[in-house]
């Protein structure tokens, strides 16, 4: 049995584990490592019906198999609200949000923020027969991970063709994209939580997003994430690792 402290490390929408594979690698000579694909994603178990609750009862249950009561926890997008969802339920030590989704208001409308990944999920089921070819060419990585990314083209032809293809292969797409569930107020915040936006975020700019996340997170500690896109990993893996470790020290 490792004597490291638990980490999960949870994945934004129509990603999957893979998300974390420049990550991992840093974290894993202090940390036990729980990777999970997130159900309704491609890999991961599948769903009738996804919504953000039914993804996280689904990794609830992930540490009730592995007998973890609590963990710490770092989820990106999708993966940070999950975070933030677990801590409610008691099953996070600490939780790090990497611009997490959420902080919309409660039942809206997608809006122009997941209106643009209901675009992409589209335009990549439409060019799914051509895209993954022409992920050799730097300048195709750097155009298709535009909104998500601003150094997509450093990513490898393996990366950024198995990242196009967890974007396609990802059931619970429309169902998530579409939600009407939010991130709800906190009274007072269960565990140590930190939010780190990125500051070259175009899904969830932060100017729009962390006033609402500091009103529903109260007592939660923000810091930026300079020059990377809404999926840090792809943009600068060592400061990632460095802003989760950074988080857990000490709680």
């Amino acid at each position: 049995m490792s004597t490291k402290p638990p980490l999960l490390l949870l994945h934004g929408v129509t990603m999957s584990a893979r998300a974390w594979d420049t990550v991992a690698p840093l974290l894993a000579r202090n940390y036990d490592l729980l990777v999970p694909t997130a159900a309704g994603h491609r890999g991961g178990r599948r769903l009738d019906h996804a919504s953000i609750g039914a993804l996280t009862d689904v990794t609830e249950q992930l540490l009730d198999d592995r007998g973890l009561d609590t963990v710490h926890i770092a989820g990106n997008s999708m993966g940070g609200w999950m975070g933030i969802e677990l801590a409610r339920r008691g099953r996070a030590r600490s939780v790090c949000a990497l611009s997490p989704a959420g902080f919309w208001e409660p039942d809206a409308d997608p809006g122009k923020s997941r209106a643009t990944l209901i675009r992409t999920k589209k335009l990549a089921d439409a060019t799914s027969s051509l895209m993954p070819p022409l992920m050799r060419f730097g300048f195709v990585r750097q155009l298709a991970m535009r909104d998500i990314a601003l150094r997509g083209k450093q990513m490898t032809h393996q990366q950024a063709a198995a990242s196009f293809e967890d974007l396609v292969g990802c059931d619970a797409a429309h169902d998530l994209l579409n939600t009407r569930e939010s991130v709800a107020p906190f009274t007072e915040m269960p565990c140590p939580v930190t939010v780190a936006w990125s500051s070259g975020d175009r899904i969830f700019p932060p100017e729009h997003f962390v006033p609402a996340a500091r009103q529903r997170l109260p007592g939660a500690h923000f810091v930026p994430l300079a020059n990377v896109g809404h999926v840090p990993m792809i943009d600068d893996a060592a400061l990632v690792a460095k802003t989760i470790e950074e988080s857990i020290v000490g709680r």
